[in-house]
């Protein structure tokens, strides 16, 4: 029989509060009744809506038990005070009662949610293991992944993310991580800082503030802040390991090659030559893997499991996943790039689409670029440039920050312009043909993914005709 994952005087005992009703045995945690399973405890946390307000609805779904704050109609636990406190407190009793697991973190700019999944996939080989699951980044995802952690966890990663100042420092005391990574720092969520790119890299190097004394630090020696976010990281008492391109990179890249639907890495692991597939296309992943390698060597995962983790490890939905688009007469390649972007992103995004052998076209449909405070406006059109390296063939924009990318470009390139993802979703899918290579990017708030769901629609419509 499953150990459970929680008694419901563990709970009590944990939050400092008291049990009220029968008692319970929860299996999993939850904050959100529809996805709640069953034997789940019921976190009935204050957010838009009271999360008491749903209690009779999640022990309709199987919850074992609710943490709550106000007195419910089921087994439960009653926080001596707020709800998010208590499960924060659940979150750090999960970290104390397994002491011998050796805990990561990933931040940065860009990449966080897929370097966590490809470490994960890794620790998953070595052992058991636990990790975040989504983008669980932030003042209620960590403590809920923290509280989700199984007492015989070997090995667990974290994603910490941030919008402002003062948010990774709290997250990355609660996770205590062995080892962090930071992905790289650059212009995103800028509007949030008067000091622009600067601002965010001392707010990446919050996350030094948790590490365990004589920790890792897994930094890119690539990126402009490596030597501030060094200086950072040493003076926490932290062993730093670099990856990027130069000779004294701990993992430094020597090569990227674009193979099919994946790529072969090279590159010198602490002086030794290694060349390793990798089910990725974008140059980024270049670096993402050995960021990886180093954070699971940091983590006590072999080089075998971690080069067979990143040979299996796919893109993730959003974030650079790729789909044969079927047509009448053949089919186009869809890379979705959906989830995110930022100028960085962008950048790395756009080359990777340049390296490409493509039979046909190379197509972009790009939607705004979010939260970049008043240089929004120069940082699209600076996109001009990098599409005419990557000798990209067409470019359709939506969104009015998208405007100055339209205006600066040439008008041999231009594909199409509206004003929302919705209005120009048409556009791309009349312009799509067989042999085409169509990557769809921009922000989750500017509606990206419309784009893309209109275009990997396009193959059970053109089922339906035949």
């Amino acid at each position: 029989m499953t150990e459970p994952l929680w008694t419901s005087d563990e709970i009590a005992a944990a939050v400092g509060g008291k049990p009220a009703g029968a008692a319970f045995t929860a299996t999993g945690v939850s904050i959100d009744t529809r996805t709640l399973e069953p034997g789940d405890l019921f976190v009935a946390l204050a957010g838009v809506r009271d999360g008491h307000q749903f209690v009779d609805q999640a022990m309709a779904r199987g919850a074992a038990g609710v943490l709550a704050a106000k007195p419910v109609d089921a087994p439960a636990v009653m926080a001596a005070g707020e709800v998010l406190p208590a499960l924060e407190a659940l979150g750090a009793a999960a970290r104390d009662r397994a002491p011998r697991a050796r805990r990561g973190a990933v931040t940065g700019s860009v990449g966080k949610t897929s370097v966590t999944q490809a470490i994960r996939a890794g620790l998953l080989r070595a052992g058991r293991a636990h990790s975040s699951v989504k983008s669980y980044n932030n003042h209620i995802g960590v403590p809920l992944t923290l509280a989700r952690m199984p007492r015989d966890t070997e090995r667990a990663i974290f994603e910490i993310g941030m919008n402002h100042a003062d948010e990774i420092a709290p997250l990355a005391r609660m996770v205590r991580p062995h080892a962090a990574a930071v992905t790289t720092v650059g212009p995103v969520h800028t509007e949030n800082f008067p000091d622009g790119e600067a601002g965010v890299a001392r707010a990446k190097a919050e996350v030094f503030q948790g590490l365990d004394p004589g920790g890792t630090a897994v930094l890119n020696a690539d990126n402009r802040w490596f030597g501030f976010l060094k200086g950072e990281a040493e003076a926490a008492g932290a062993r730093v390991l670099a990856f990027g391109s130069g000779a004294g990179c701990d993992a430094q890249l020597t090569g990227f090659r674009v193979e099919g639907a994946g790529a072969i890495v090279s590159a010198r692991l602490h002086g030794r030559a290694h060349d390793f597939p990798i089910l990725q296309t974008g140059v980024h992943w270049g670096p993402n893997s050995l960021a990886v390698l180093l954070m699971l060597q940091a983590l006590d995962v072999s080089l075998d499991d971690g080069l067979a983790a990143l040979a299996d490890f796919e893109p993730l939905e959003g974030r650079g996943a790729e789909r044969q688009v079927r047509l009448p007469g053949g089919a186009f390649t869809l890379v979705d790039e959906s989830y995110n972007a930022n100028p960085i992103s962008m950048a790395a995004a756009i080359a990777s689409l340049g390296a490409r052998r493509v039979a046909g076209r190379r197509i972009v449909a790009l939607t705004d670029m979010l939260e970049l405070g008043e240089d929004a406006a120069r940082f699209h059109a600076a996109l001009a440039e990098p599409l005419e390296k990557a000798r990209i063939d067409q470019v359709y924009c939506a969104g009015p920050l998208m405007a100055a990318l339209w205006d600066a470009l040439p008008p041999t390139r231009r594909g199409g312009y509206a004003q929302t993802a919705a209005d120009l979703a048409p556009q791309v899918v009349r312009a799509a043909e067989p042999g085409d290579v169509v990557m769809v990017k921009g922000s989750n708030g500017s509606k990206a993914g419309v784009v893309a769901q209109a275009l990997a629609a396009l193959e059970s419509a053109s089922e339906g005709a035949a």
